[in-house]
């Protein structure tokens, strides 16, 4: 098993893979180099002497400057080396060339889609009941376990468990009625009224996407009547996201109900009325250009950029070449690749907004005394991510090497083909929730340290850079990249990456967030969130 490894050749930067030791020697470039301190696993160590204010690189890129000389074999840390990222030029012409993967053997495969009526297509099949201002939010759970438990989609272990405890008898999940409906998905959140006119329009722009998304075959919509986000602004905001939209759409004002039990009521009724037509809808086969997947890491670490991020951009590359789309997000996290990303796009224009979306961001954070460097939680730190860059540049590996054809805001709708960056934060669920929005119907996020995070209406496959974590949290984590760290291929785990995305996009495998009922959704009001 390797000890070490230098990712780039002309990175001054070693990453060590297992614990090194004061003393220790190792073969860099055929020089022999004496580590002048234990380097823990994750984290790098300098090949050669850098001096005050000398640029450290990693995967062929500046990461950071040198706060203090640093010997060769020194460890970098928090005190002795800061962010710095190379100025760009948008102006830069050069034509991006990448060479794109051989996927002539998943050429003529499928998965089991979930195909509507105007085409689209998802891989699942829920009701979605929301609410359009958190008053609403108990109404909106109070239905949701109405019917999870009516139907039998509710599986609470836990439950079980405490009944056990008490000498109560299990209660039997009564049979599933609409076999072909996966499930009953509900949304709270803060929003609605209380903030800006804004921040009721956005939210509204964010439920619309999710109420038009392909894995949702109709919804059940809570208001209370005096809130910002008023019923006629969410419809406006369905026109605006598609001019066509049919599916059912239920609607339930509370102030018009002389009872909140009436209402609730009708609204078991009515909703119990449209699942039947819900329920007939048959998953079949369709090519692997209908995934649009959506690719994320959080609680990172030190191997992120080194397996998980580089096989999920593996990945990425080779359902962008079958001619389906994918979608990279979390500016904070491309903070110091700005010059790779711009390398990328095929447009002048999406160089320029990309960098105007950056600075705008920029200056957000500035005004609250803050920088989008801030970004690298104390976990990231911890675990050897020590600067914004350094974490910026493994952070880009998820969107592969692939072109890319499109910049978009939050939850503005992905191309149907090809690469997009859309700007959200790094928070785990705004930028999770923002990507489906966007149009993602398979989310790929990458742990280091291990997360819970899920959606109410897609699949997010956990994966992780290192076995011991895969190991540890099996309960979270759907699939394991630590084989890279011991010396397999990004390619030959990448195969099986794509394998266990079908799977799931065919409803074949259920994610660990999903038998979590793990069902997170946040979105970004557009106020600093790192």
């Amino acid at each position: 098993m390797p000890t070490i490894l230098r990712i780039d050749p002309n990175d001054n930067l070693i990453v060590a893979l297992r614990d090194l030791a004061k003393g220790d020697t190792v073969d860099i470039g055929g020089r022999r180099i004496e580590l002048v301190e234990d380097v823990p696993a994750k984290h790098k160590f300098t090949s050669e002497p850098v001096p005050l204010g000398g640029i450290v690189t990693l995967y062929g890129v500046p990461v950071g400057k040198a706060l203090a000389p640093l010997s060769a074999g020194e460890r970098i840390t928090v005190d002795n080396v800061v962010h710095y990222a190379a100025e760009v030029d948008v102006e830069d012409a050069t034509p991006y060339a990448w060479e794109a993967p051989d996927v002539s053997r998943w050429a003529d495969r499928t998965f089991d889609g979930v195909i509507r009526e105007d085409g689209r297509v998802g891989t699942a099949n829920y009701w979605l009941i929301l609410p359009l201002v958190f008053c609403e939010n108990r109404n909106v759970l109070k239905l949701r376990d109405a019917l999870e438990r009516a139907l039998g989609y509710a599986e609470d272990g836990l439950t079980a468990f405490a009944r056990s405890l008490v000498g109560a008898a299990a209660c039997p999940s009564p049979k599933r009625p609409f076999a072909r409906l996966d499930g009953v998905r509900a949304i709270v959140h803060n929003g609605g009224c209380g903030g800006t006119a804004q921040d009721a329009w956005s939210l509204c722009r964010i439920l619309a996407a999710y109420a038009d998304h392909p894995n949702v075959a109709g919804l059940t919509v809570f208001s209370l009547g005096c809130e910002k986000a008023q019923i006629g602004l969410f419809q406006e905001a369905l026109r605006e996201r598609n001019l066509g939209f049919d599916k059912p759409c239920l609607l339930f004002r509370q102030q018009d109900w002389s009872s909140e039990t009436k209402m609730m009521e009708e609204a078991v009724r009515k909703t119990l009325a449209h699942l039947e037509a819900a329920d007939r809808i048959e998953r079949r086969p369709v090519p692997l250009c209908r995934l649009r997947l959506g690719v994320k890491c959080g609680a990172s670490d030190g191997f992120s950029g080194i397996s998980a991020n580089p096989v999920i951009g593996d990945v990425s590359d080779r359902v962008v070449t079958l001619g389906g789309a994918s979608v990279l997000g979390e500016f904070p996290e491309l903070c110091g690749m700005e010059g790779n990303i711009i390398s990328r796009c095929l447009r002048k224009e999406d160089k320029g907004r990309f960098l105007e979306l950056m600075r705008r961001y920029e200056a957000a954070a500035n005004a609250c005394g803050a920088s989008i460097s801030d970004n690298p939680s104390p976990g990231n730190i911890h675990d050897g991510l020590i600067t914004d860059a350094i974490k910026s540049a493994g952070a880009a590996k998820k969107g592969g090497k692939a072109p890319i054809s499109a910049v978009l805001d939050y939850g503005d709708p992905m191309p149907d083909a090809g690469l997009s960056l859309v700007c959200t934060p790094g928070n785990d669920v705004e930028a999770v929730t923002g990507l489906v929005a966007s149009g993602a119907n398979v989310i790929l996020f990458s742990t280091g340290m291990g997360t819970p995070t899920g959606n109410p209406i897609v699949p997010v496959l956990k994966i992780a850079t290192n076995t011991a974590v895969a190991r540890r949290l099996d309960d979270l984590v759907d699939f394991d990249c630590g084989p890279v760290i011991d010396g397999e291929s990004i390619g030959t785990v990448g195969d099986r990456l794509l394998e266990k995305v079908i799977e799931t996009a065919g409803g074949h495998y259920i994610p660990k967030a999903d038998r979590l009922d793990q069902h997170d959704f946040l979105f970004w009001k557009r106020e600093v969130s790192l």
